[in-house]
């Protein structure tokens, strides 16, 4: 008697979710991600994967955390690839992988930072600790820089009273930062991605879809702004 053939199985079912979730977050956009048309392309019921993600935001934010997780190490792998007494260097160094990660990965990158998906809200719980520590070896650079008095800022704005519970909430995560050098952090990521964004999505006229030359600029702009040799 023939035996039937049973399906194969997937080894690890979640993350083959996930990677067929970025196949049509690549080729559709996110807001046509479907579980299921993830599960017709892995050839498994819906219920398979509401074992592991009960509905579309689930799914959502699985892909954010690793999105920024992705990142985030990048980010911490460039500045420890350089020494801790050049302090330069490893903004730098954290600068061109910040460029290198978004052209490495369109998708999450727009994903995390570019426009939000239509009915879905994160939940700042369970997100935010990943968030935050994406950019927290930029952080930690300038905030050595200032702990070594190199960084040259005249003033900085004061933490308004209605967001100080939003500040705290970031201290918790990104540790014992002086608010000068988390001002002049998010100073330097705001400029930094606002370049590589535009080069994302093709807006860089009259400099053409590649912003090497215009970012390494910036790079060389921003250390010489706030860091005193």
């Amino acid at each position: 008697m023939v035996r039937p053939i049973k399906k194969k199985q997937i080894p690890n079912l979640q993350e083959a979710i996930k990677d067929v979730a970025w196949k049509q977050i690549a080729e559709f956009g996110a807001p046509a991600l479907s579980l299921r048309a993830i599960a017709r392309e892995l050839k498994i019921s819906a219920p398979a994967i509401y074992n592991y993600f009960p509905d579309r935001d689930a799914l959502v934010t699985a892909l954010i955390i690793d999105a920024f997780t992705s990142f985030g190490d990048s980010q911490f792998e460039a500045r420890d690839s350089v020494s801790e007494d050049n302090l330069v260097g490893r903004f730098k160094a954290i600068g061109t992988a910040y460029r290198k990660w978004a052209h490495a990965y369109p998708q999450r990158y727009q994903l995390i930072f570019g426009t939000p998906i239509p009915g879905y809200e994160y939940p700042i719980e369970k997100v935010f600790p990943s968030s935050a520590r994406s950019i927290m070896a930029l952080f930690s650079v300038v905030e050595s820089f200032r702990a070594t008095r190199k960084l040259t800022v005249n003033t900085y704005p004061i933490v308004k009273k209605e967001y100080q519970a939003h500040f705290d909430l970031w201290r918790s995560q990104i540790g014992d930062v002086h608010p000068v050098s988390h001002f002049v952090a998010m100073v330097i990521w705001a400029r930094v991605h606002g370049i590589v964004s535009l080069e994302i999505q093709g807006n860089l006229p009259p400099f053409g879809k590649s912003g090497n030359d215009l970012y390494l600029f910036e790079l060389d702009s921003i250390a010489k702004q706030f860091v005193q040799e």
